[in-house]
């Protein structure tokens, strides 16, 4: 096993909110990005764990499936705890088994929503090695995943429209990311074309991107316009420096306005706060 993927979020929510939010399988799929389908099996009494099957859809029709089951538990301070084990024999799972928990504990205002799980791969040294890329990626997709559930149950804001947002913004802003990158590498690799090649880094790796944003859409603006006074002929050509510099500024207006109140995976604490 690698090292445990921890992941804690602060939500400001009654208990049972929260509780039948994670706890009932048709509303914890609507939120957590690492499954799409998640149901529960009879049990024979209220003791017995409580098995369920998992499905994730992984694109061209594909589907990965496991199993697992869960305990929940209350302590007399009023925390709850949902203990569980998950297994897989589909032959397409890196996860062979793992176990871990959900802790519900209340504090002052809300409630401190933590997991922490871990797990074994298969595939022996090449499942090892690819979960060196996997682990971190199913780690931001929990720590996603807290802060959508969180803008659901503190904002209202339905799961499905936050990953719609989140598409737009991220189509917007990765096509601005590649203009700037393409003009500043393919037409030419010089001290002029530094500036475009850092606004294009930057808008793939900040988190706050608005200001990058505002900036890019002046620019494609004041550029098209400085270039075609320069080189009046351009302003018939086909896709002339008018109509791509409207173009960008309406891409920068898109990302902008579905930026409000994104899920973001780093507003989770990832490490456990030292004892």
């Amino acid at each position: 096993m690698g090292r445990p993927i921890y992941v804690e979020r602060f939500v400001r929510a009654p208990m049972e909110a929260l509780w039948n939010a994670t706890q009932r399988p048709e509303a914890h799929e609507r939120w957590d990005l690492r499954f799409t389908e998640i149901r529960y099996l009879a049990r024979a009494s209220e003791k017995d764990p409580q098995r369920f099957l998992y499905a994730t859809r992984i694109g061209f029709g594909l589907r990965i499936a496991g199993e697992g089951e869960s305990i929940g538990a209350r302590d007399r301070d009023g925390d709850r705890t949902s203990a569980l084990r998950f297994w897989s024999n589909d032959a397409k799972s890196l996860i062979r088994e793992g176990s871990g928990y959900w802790r519900y504990a209340p504090a002052d205002g809300g409630i401190r929503f933590i997991t922490l799980y871990d797990y074994e791969t298969r595939f022996g040294a090449v499942g090892r090695f690819a979960d060196l890329l996997f682990r971190p990626i199913l780690g931001w997709a929990t720590a996603w995943s807290f802060d959508r559930l969180r803008l659901w149950l503190e904002r209202g804001i339905d799961p499905a429209v936050s990953l719609e947002r989140s598409a737009i913004h991220w189509v917007a802003r990765l096509a601005l990311a590649f203009i700037w990158l393409y003009h500043g590498i393919v037409p030419k690799l010089v001290a002029g074309a530094v500036l475009e090649i850092v606004l294009g880094v930057a808008l793939l790796v900040v988190r706050d991107a608005r200001p990058l944003l505002v900036l890019s859409g002046a620019l494609g603006i004041g550029l098209g316009l400085v270039t075609s006074v320069r080189v009046p002929d351009l302003v018939v050509a086909p896709f002339q420096p008018i109509t791509l510099g409207v173009a960008m500024a309406a891409l920068a207006a898109i990302a902008v306005r579905a930026d409000s109140e994104l899920p973001r995976a780093a507003r989770c604490l990832r490490q456990a706060p030292a004892k």
